[in-house]
Order: C-alpha cells, then sequence, then structure tokens
C-alpha cells in the first residue's frame, strides 16, 4: 500500500478495513478510560473499589488487546517517513520521556492511588514533580509525539493521537477527579506545580533517574528492533 495512504478501491478513496477497525478499536480504548474514570466511576464504585479496579482492568485490557490486534492488520509503512531528520527528534523526544515515567514512580506521586497520597499532595513538589504535576501522563504524550514524529504509518499515527488524547486530556480530567477525591490537598498540590510542563527544570530530576531513563532508553530502542522490526535509537546508526 506504499504510495496510498492506507486508502483501498480503485479510486484510493476508501479507508483500509483493517485501519478502520484500528480507529475503532482506539476509539473503545481511549473512551471507556474516560467513561470509567469519570461519568461512570460513581456507578462502578457501587461494586467497592476491588470490583472497581477489576472491572475497570478487564474493560481496559480488552480494549487494549483489540487495538493491538487490529494494529498488526493494518497496514505498515504506508506513509513517506520524515527520513533521519524524524528518527533523530523521536530518539531525542524519547529521553525526557522516560525520565518523567521513572520520576513518577514513587511513593511520593499523589496522584497514585495510595494511602500517603494526601501526605504527598501537602508536601513541597521535588524531583520530576517541579516539572509537572502529570510526569507520568506527559512521559505517554511524549512518547506518542515520538512516534507521530517518524510519519512511518497511518497506525501507527492512529495509535499515536490516541495516547496523546488520552494522556493530556487524562491529566486535565484527573486533576477535576482529584479536586472532588481529595478536596484541599489537591488543591493544595496544583497550586505548587503546573499542568503544563516546565522543561528547564527537568535537571531536577537528579542523577539517578537520569541514569536510569538512559538505561531504560538504551534497553528500549534496543529491542525495538526484535519487537518492532525496526531498528530506533543509537542502534538505527551503529548497529
Amino acid at each position: 500500500m506504499g504510495g496510498e495512504l492506507g486508502m483501498s478501491g480503485a479510486g484510493g478513496g476508501a479507508l483500509d478495513p483493517a485501519l478502520i477497525e484500528l480507529i475503532a478499536a482506539s476509539l473503545a480504548f481511549v473512551g471507556t478510560h474516560f467513561a470509567m474514570s469519570h461519568p461512570l466511576r460513581p456507578w462502578l464504585m457501587k461494586l467497592g473499589q476491588n470490583g472497581f479496579m477489576l472491572a475497570y482492568s478487564l474493560v481496559s485490557l480488552a480494549t487494549f488487546v483489540w487495538m493491538v490486534t487490529a494494529f498488526k492488520a493494518a497496514p505498515p509503512g504506508d506513509l513517506g517517513g520524515s527520513g533521519e531528520i524524524g528518527w533523530l527528534l523521536s530518539s531525542l523526544i524519547t529521553l525526557p520521556a522516560l525520565v518523567l515515567f521513572a520520576g513518577s514512580l514513587t511513593p511520593g506521586n499523589p496522584a497514585m492511588p495510595t494511602p500517603g497520597a494526601a501526605a504527598a499532595a501537602r508536601a513541597a513538589p521535588t524531583g520530576v514533580f517541579l516539572v509537572t504535576r502529570h510526569p507520568m501522563m506527559w512521559s505517554f504524550a511524549l512518547w506518542a509525539v515520538s512516534h507521530i514524529v517518524l510519519w512511518w504509518s497511518w497506525r501507527t499515527n492512529v495509535i499515536g493521537l490516541a495516547i496523546l488524547t488520552l494522556a493530556l486530556l487524562g491529566a486535565h480530567l484527573q486533576d477535576r477527579k482529584k479536586r472532588t477525591l481529595m478536596g484541599e490537598d489537591w488543591k493544595a498540590w496544583e497550586a505548587h506545580t503546573g499542568y503544563w510542563p516546565r522543561w528547564s527544570r527537568l535537571g531536577a530530576a537528579g542523577a539517578k533517574i537520569w541514569i536510569a531513563a538512559l538505561v531504560l532508553w538504551a534497553l528500549l530502542t534496543w529491542v525495538h528492533l526484535p519487537l518492532a522490526g525496526i531498528p530506533a535509537g543509537l542502534w538505527r546508526w551503529i548497529g
């Protein structure tokens, strides 16, 4: 399908059925996340915390598996690509994404549903939380952007846009939800942190987080070839 941009049919005007299914699966994945986390949450919580988490996990897993299956069936490499400049940008964007992700995996993250969330929200922000109060969400957003800039295939762009929407709109909606659930504690956290990243503060993540991110970056870009069939990161040029 090289030059047909994911289209099929004699006139090139119809979307590939596999791509349509991927769009549907992506909408289901993103839509059910938002629905269960927000408008449906009060009703789902009647199942109890464990029941809610079970229902949430099962629906998320089912839609994720559907999305991955549809992705594999959709046409690969049907766009022109952004060349080596695109690969360079993608590689560079992935590193701060991993710094934010690694730094978010801490008991001191008030967004996590842990017993210490309220105390963490009242504490002064440190590390990646000086960059943004949503480091994990922004790590997913950067991952999505790093794939979209490659302009490699429609299927990659569909997945990228889905994750980008889930991350950035999800972060905004999370603020609304946490204000309701945590009240003044979350409002205090919002007062000392920002939604939009302050990239100049990325160094505040600390040496340990940067080292962990670099190791993850090297590992994940290395396994990109056996898993996705395409070399990524430094391995694209030195492999």
